[in-house]
């Protein structure tokens, strides 16, 4: 997970979350903090072919349109960034046993997955 600041500038890490409890704990979270909107990656091949992983995630996101329709949720193309997550940690010179922690990792592509998302909105602007 990874939220930005109130005047959208910078995005940061948040939590790492189990996908078995991501819904409720977004409950909550939106319930304790204002939420303008979830961007959540949308799983694609190299190529931009849906991945397998595409229709699980595609099934949260029409649970939450119909359960939470007042905080709007947006895919963004999230290929890539586990390898930059990997290159980031490399170059802030975290530890190799660090670098292993899928849950850093998640948590740093979840940030780029957010700051492309911001970035490609500016654009529009």
């Amino acid at each position: 997970m990874a939220v930005t600041d109130p005047l959208q500038i910078i995005a940061g890490g948040l939590a790492t979350v189990s996908t078995s409890e991501l819904f409720d704990w977004l409950k909550a979270y939106i319930a304790r903090e204002p939420v303008e909107r979830i961007v959540i990656g949308e799983p694609r091949q190299p190529n931009g072919e849906p991945s397998e992983n595409l229709a699980r995630v595609q099934q949260f996101v029409n649970r939450w349109r119909k359960a939470v329709p007042e905080v709007p949720i947006d895919y963004f193309d999230e290929r890539f960034t586990s390898v930059l997550a990997h290159q980031v940690m490399l170059d802030s010179g975290i530890g190799k046993k660090a670098r292993q922690n899928k849950g850093l990792v998640d948590e740093i592509s979840a940030t780029i997955i957010l700051e492309d998302y911001m970035r490609s909105k500016k654009k529009l602007i």
